[in-house]
């Protein structure tokens, strides 16, 4: 069964929008995982402007099933997640000003950094994987890193299956089945939402987890809204 680690980086969005703690990350990352959810992730960026990297060491007290940490390995991020040790850290390529990811890493020309980086992760107990783009050689280079696993950068799936492309789908069945032979776990992650989360899954052998936070969120603030705004009417009757 392929788990469900759901990306709070809206809610903390919404938090820091009006300031004060409402909505309450910690609870509403307790009450995900009782709703069934097995991981959460979260992904801090140095401006801070969702996550804040106080979040990610308060979140460990808090999360009993996965714990994913995202993001670019710069020294303030490494020297966190060393400290916080969560069950995974997926390395994300993200610029400082880059708004949300939009690129897998290079991992041919950057295997002797990642190499470097996962080592000292993995040294410390902690699963790595990598994000990134469905090149074939691409993934070769990525097991050369040492990853545990790769993140496939779903977007331009996402994007060809609301055009009604569902071909775009070999690219990614083709970078798993490789994967899954070097000896790396699959994960994805990136516009998967409700209406193409079934499709993908079906077609993409061995996908141990998916990470989804922007989708999901939306989609609860409105399949959830019709429900509130009657909760309030009968309170005003």
């Amino acid at each position: 069964m392929t788990k469900l680690s759901v990306n709070i980086n809206k809610i903390a969005t919404l938090r820091n929008s009006r300031g004060g703690n409402v909505p309450n990350l910690l609870q509403v990352a307790t009450d995900i995982q009782n709703f069934g959810a097995e991981g959460i992730t979260i992904h801090p960026r140095p401006d801070e402007r969702h996550i804040r990297y106080q979040d990610a060491y308060d979140l460990k007290q808090v999360v009993s099933t996965e714990y994913n940490i995202e993001g670019n390995p710069i020294d303030k991020f490494m020297k966190m997640v060393l400290e916080i040790k969560p069950t995974q850290v997926t390395l994300v390529p993200d610029s400082i000003d880059t708004l949300t990811s939009n690129a897998g890493w290079d991992t041919i020309t950057n295997q002797s950094y990642l190499s470097e980086v996962i080592a000292e992760f993995k040294s410390n107990g902690i699963r790595t994987s990598i994000f990134i783009d469905t090149d074939l050689k691409l993934i070769e280079a990525a097991a050369n890193t040492g990853a545990d696993r790769i993140e496939l950068y779903t977007e331009e799936y996402a994007t060809e299956f609301e055009l009604g492309n569902n071909k775009a789908i070999k690219t990614y069945a083709e970078a798993a089945i490789l994967a899954h032979d070097l000896g790396l776990g699959i994960n994805a992650g990136h516009d998967l939402s409700l209406d193409n989360i079934k499709f993908f899954k079906e077609n993409i052998p061995n996908l141990a987890e998916v990470s989804i936070g922007h989708a999901l969120i939306s989609e609860s603030l409105y399949l959830g809204l019709e429900n509130v705004v009657n909760m309030y009417l009968h309170r005003l009757q």
